[in-house]
């Protein structure tokens, strides 16, 4: 069995060394890997098209978001308990998770930084997904909290110290909308997306309890308004984080991202220069970043190898933004290929 491995990057170089596990009997084909990468985890540069796809360094971010965000939840549990608010003690158990949330996401884009390894050879990118998912699951556990809380005060209502309450507030809305501005500009990452949307939501929270304090104040009674608010507001971000579990789960299951149309990618394939079929398609995450993508395409002539391999994982980055590609060529008829059925994983 003939293999020809072709790894490119930006300095031209090819390397012999890499091995492919797939077992296709005594049919000669020709493996090419060639892969692009966008990213600069390694020891050298690997060319893409013309961006990085690795974790936004956002450690900044992170570590005044968690400085700020537990500072505040001790200010406001102290609050909660002298002004004998349960919404602002509601509000403090959503900060903390919150603060518990920041220090997954960053531990995830470090852990997604660290060179690959003989055990993990993708490294330890997928943290960022397994953060992500975790990020929905505690937010979700957050509105739950607040929700039940938010019912449990309508059926008993409290009196509470509505001045306290509203000033104690709204330094939550200034810290926490604050901190989801420095995490605007990442929402190309989903992990990053799932700090911004804890942040962004307890902004909201807050924000709901300076008002119902205000109108409180104002008027010296409508109680029921603020758990009133907080079950608005658990609806708004239940149906805004519903989004982020759904894409964390895919990516957790190796679906493809979303927005990478998998059938325009094999027609795209079955149409470049001598390809007679693909099978064997696969694309999924690598990380919330990065995509990556192995397939079987049968070609019988195949005389211009390397140059195919190169030119068609280079498009493959371009136009559709999967940067780590593995390609298998067989110059047969892909009859004796094992995994020329649909139903083959």
């Amino acid at each position: 069995m003939a293999h020809d491995h072709a790894h490119h990057d930006h300095k031209g170089h090819e390397h012999g060394d890499h091995h492919h596990d797939h077992d296709h009997g005594e049919h000669g084909h020709d493996h090419g890997h060639s892969h692009r990468h966008g990213h600069h985890d390694h020891g050298h540069s690997h060319g893409g098209h013309g961006h990085s796809h690795a974790p936004k360094d956002f450690g900044r971010a992170f570590a005044i978001g968690i400085v700020l965000n537990f500072g505040f939840v001790l200010a406001e549990t102290a609050a909660g308990l002298m002004s004998h608010s349960l919404a602002l003690l509601a509000d403090a158990g959503h900060n903390l998770s919150d603060v518990l949330s920041l220090l997954l996401a960053w531990g995830a884009t470090v852990l997604a930084k660290r060179a690959p390894s003989a055990q993990r050879t993708y490294g330890m990118r997928k943290a960022t997904i397994l953060a992500s998912l975790t990020n929905a699951v505690l937010l979700l556990v957050a509105v739950g909290v607040i929700a039940s809380e938010s019912v449990r005060r309508l059926m008993e209502p409290v009196s509470v110290a509505t001045l306290p309450v509203a000033i104690t507030a709204a330094i939550g809305v200034v810290i926490n909308t604050a901190t989801a501005l420095m995490f605007m500009r990442g929402h190309d990452d989903l992990n990053v997306r799932g700090a911004f949307l804890h942040m962004a939501s307890d902004a909201a929270v807050s924000l709901a309890v300076v008002a119902g304090a205000v109108l409180m104040m104002l008027t010296g009674g409508l109680g029921w308004l603020d758990p009133v608010l907080s079950l608005l507001i658990s609806v708004v971000i239940i149906l805004g984080t519903w989004g982020l579990l759904r894409d964390s789960v895919d990516m957790a299951l190796d679906a493809a991202p979303r927005g990478i149309d998998v059938a325009a990618v094999r027609r795209w394939l079955g149409e470049q220069p001598g390809v007679t079929d693909v099978h064997d398609l696969h694309i999924w995450a690598m990380s919330t970043t990065e995509t990556a993508l192995t397939v079987h395409l049968t070609r019988p002539a195949n005389d211009d190898g390397d140059a195919f391999l190169h030119a068609t994982c280079e498009t493959l980055a371009k136009r559709f933004g999967i940067v780590h590609c593995t390609l298998q060529v067989e110059t047969g008829d892909g009859s004796d290929c094992h995994l020329t059925r649909a139903e083959a994983i």
